[in-house]
């Protein structure tokens, strides 16, 4: 990967870190949020036929974690875009 200059190389791992901490903290607070903290709120809620904490405990944090794996591979391509640095 070759930066134009200094600046725009910074500027891209800036923003590239800020995406990948956002990404982390949706999965941070659904996994341990949803599945450990919040898990008796949540189980007051029916989804499918599940308590909504015990579905995001079992199932629902792995389906998050891979939608969240498509929103960085999107959003990474857009940033490559962005910086002129993507791959043909």
């Amino acid at each position: 990967m070759a930066f134009e200059n200094e600046d725009k190389a910074n500027g891209y791992w800036s923003e590239n870190l800020r995406l990948v901490l956002k990404l982390l903290a949706i999965w941070a607070f659904v996994s341990f949020g949803c599945g450990i903290l919040l898990v008796d709120v949540l189980n007051e809620i029916t989804f499918m036929g599940f308590k909504l904490g015990f579905w995001f405990a079992q199932q629902g944090a792995m389906y998050v974690f891979v939608a969240l794996i498509f929103v960085y591979v999107a959003k990474a391509n857009a940033l490559d875009k962005k910086y002129n640095v993507h791959e043909d």
